[in-house]
């Protein structure tokens, strides 16, 4: 299935399908999970990067346990709305990943999420760095997830 407008993704996920939203590292994939309502997204894990193959396997059967039916990646743009590197490797990531799986991909803007779940780990979960740092993916997936649920709620 190809990548879709952001306006065009609830159309096509199927009926009490799942999103999964990404926070792509270059190091890490933070990964989090919607209910079938798109209303809540929650932490599910961060996954340690190696090939993409491989990364794409480890995905595959995610998406098969938890009845994912769309992946929402957060694109990395720069504080002034241009695309850099880590951007077009994002844009990369997803047309592999479209090439590999039948579901809708769309973008959702990550600008100052992971500066957004940091402060909500320390001043709500009270944190140590060390902690933090095993979390930090999962949960700035979960907020670009939940940024885009709300936005789809909204339309």
């Amino acid at each position: 299935m190809p990548i879709v407008e952001t306006t065009d993704m609830k159309a096509a996920l199927a009926p009490r399908a799942r999103l999964l939203g990404f926070d792509l590292g270059t190091k890490t994939i933070g990964l989090a999970l919607s209910d079938s309502s798109f209303m809540v997204a929650s932490p599910l894990e961060t996954l340690a990067r190696t090939k993409f193959t491989a990364d794409a396997e480890t995905l595959r059967a995610i998406i098969k346990e938890k009845g994912v039916g769309g992946l929402v990646l957060g694109l990395p743009r720069n504080m002034d709305g241009s695309e850099g590197p880590r951007a077009q490797s994002t844009r990369a990531f997803a047309n592999n990943m479209a090439g590999k799986f039948d579901l809708p991909i769309t973008f959702w803007d990550e600008r100052l999420t992971t500066a957004e779940a940091e402060r909500v780990l320390i001043n709500q979960a009270d944190m140590n760095r060390k902690r933090r740092g095993e979390v930090i993916d999962k949960m700035a997936a979960s907020i670009i997830l939940q940024n885009f649920m709300d936005f789809m709620r909204s339309r």
